[in-house]
């Protein structure tokens, strides 16, 4: 249910831009890419929500584990974007920074976290 109310809340909240955007410089959409990852973070919490109707992937577990894999796409929205990117809404101006060796470290905790995860969940599905 929170998954349901975030987007709809980034979906009227990405709409809202567009309306401060032509107020603002004329033009609803530009391509910026602060607007291109928020519409890629919408269809991704799309994606997540959807996955429901297909009968193989209506399971929890693999709905819990995309919605945590899908969260990287806000953090690239709010913070890659505005440091790592250049545009309109961002930070970075002139030559690309390098990305941090904690974002490494962090995909890999995440991945290990799934594996181990799903090596839990398999375990237990065979001791029940």
């Amino acid at each position: 249910m929170g998954l349901i109310i975030g987007l709809m809340l980034l979906t009227v909240g990405n709409f809202l831009g567009g309306v401060w955007a032509n107020e603002s410089w004329g033009r609803y959409w530009g391509w910026d890419s602060k607007e291109t990852w928020a519409a890629v973070t919408i269809l991704i919490y799309a994606a997540v929500l959807h996955m429901r109707f297909i009968p193989k992937l209506n399971d929890t577990f693999i709905y819990n584990v995309a919605a945590t894999w899908a969260y990287s796409t806000v953090l690239m929205t709010y913070f890659g974007v505005n440091y790592y990117l250049s545009g309109l809404h961002s930070y970075a101006a002139g030559d690309p920074v390098p990305i941090p060796m904690w974002v490494y470290y962090a995909i890999a905790g995440l991945f290990i976290l799934t594996v181990l995860a799903a090596r839990n969940r398999h375990l237990k599905k065979k001791t029940a």
